[in-house]
């Protein structure tokens, strides 16, 4: 038996790991002492919430087909998957990740941190894109990733700054 998603059940479950991804980067604020670096975390924050509504935007205009789904799951247990899933891939979606920081990490590793949450989020749309079939929207899971990789660039730029102490 497979399991197959549609792009609706991926959509709500990319809301949930941005709202856990600015969480993050708020704790990440919240424990840095410089207020230059606490002004860069409260804007990755800002990014997290913004995918967060650009998520719910392009989930909002899915058509019928891609939220429909040919399994029966009168329980819901493919969406709880799903999200089991999300939470435990160690991406920004991770609850942990945030309750992880210590406050005695350097913005350099706060960064690095960063870029491999967003890193391991990619690859877990990388997998479930391969779980949804064209008909439900897999094409929109490419969305997602392309959303997911623009972080990753803002993240290794302000790695290249804090390296070199721009």
């Amino acid at each position: 038996m497979s399991i197959e998603f549609n792009a609706d059940e991926v959509f709500k479950v990319a809301e949930r790991i941005e709202e856990n991804g600015a969480a993050f980067y708020r704790r990440a604020a919240e424990i840095t002492r410089e207020e230059k670096n606490k002004s860069f975390l409260r804007e990755l924050a800002a990014m997290e919430d913004e995918h967060l509504q650009i998520f719910s935007a392009m989930r909002a205009k899915l058509s019928d087909a891609e939220k429909e789904s040919n399994t029966y799951d009168p329980m819901n247990e493919s969406l709880l998957y799903l999200k089991s899933l999300a939470d435990l891939h160690g991406g920004e979606g991770s609850p942990d990740a945030a309750a992880a920081l210590s406050g005695k990490e350097t913005m350099e590793q706060i960064i690095l941190k960063g870029l491999e949450l967003e890193k391991k989020s990619i690859l877990f749309y990388l997998g479930v894109r391969e779980m949804v079939p064209a008909r439900l929207g897999k094409d929109q899971i490419e969305r997602i990733i392309n959303e997911e990789k623009s972080h990753v660039v803002t993240l290794s730029r302000a790695l290249n700054e804090a390296r070199h102490g721009r």
